[in-house]
This record gives C-alpha cells, sequence and structure tokens, in this order.
C-alpha cells in the first residue's frame, strides 16, 4: 500500500505562485512516473506534468514555461513549482505515482484569484 500526502495548495493572485508537494511512503517500488493532475469544476481531470524515473518530462501545453516539475528521490517526494498562475489554473490538484498500480493522493485545492 502506498500513501501520498500533498501539500502547498491555496490561494494566490494572478501572476502569483505557488509550490506544491508530495510526499510518497509504503510499499513503494518500482516506481514509473510521479506526476501532477488536476481537475476544474465540471470538467475532466488532466495531467499537468509527469516525471518519470528516466528523467524524461511531459507538460500540458498550457502550463509549459509556467511550471516545473522536479523530485527529490531521497525522500520520495515530488514538487510542482507553479509560476506566473492563471486563473484558469484553478482547480483541485492530485499527485500520482505509477508503478505496478497507479495511486493518487487526496487532492489539493489552488485557487487562482484576485
Amino acid at each position: 500500500q502506498v500513501q501520498l500526502v500533498e501539500s502547498g495548495g491555496g490561494l494566490v493572485q494572478p501572476g502569483g505562485s505557488l509550490r506544491l508537494s508530495c510526499a510518497a511512503s509504503g510499499s513503494i517500488f518500482n516506481i514509473y512516473a510521479m506526476g501532477w493532475y488536476r481537475q476544474a469544476p465540471g470538467k475532466q481531470r488532466e495531467l499537468v506534468a509527469v516525471l518519470t524515473n528516466s528523467g524524461g518530462t511531459n507538460y500540458a501545453d498550457s502550463v509549459k514555461g509556467r511550471f516545473t516539475i522536479s523530485r527529490d528521490n531521497a525522500k520520495n517526494t515530488v514538487y510542482l513549482q507553479m509560476n506566473n498562475l492563471k486563473p484558469e489554473d484553478t482547480a483541485v490538484y492530485y499527485c500520482m505515482l505509477s508503478g505496478a498500480v497507479v495511486y493518487w493522493g487526496q487532492g489539493t485545492q489552488v485557487t487562482v484569484s484576485s
């Protein structure tokens, strides 16, 4: 069993920054990738950024150049640095760990509003 605990969400003004963290614990073996998805009200969950074990990254076009995903392997933690936030970034952000099974965090709310 794997547990994912997210932190770092909140309310920020347009143009501001936030950093999300996701710490993984439990029976962690053969992790293929960790990443972030988000779901806005009335919309489907969508990929934001993923980081594979080999160091490859994949970003949604809407966040390229503004968001950066990184990982601390020693802490089994993945981060999402979000800069120049826009109102359309408002959503619940979910951490994802992909191994033999895909695990999800409980989600953290990010609200971008003036």
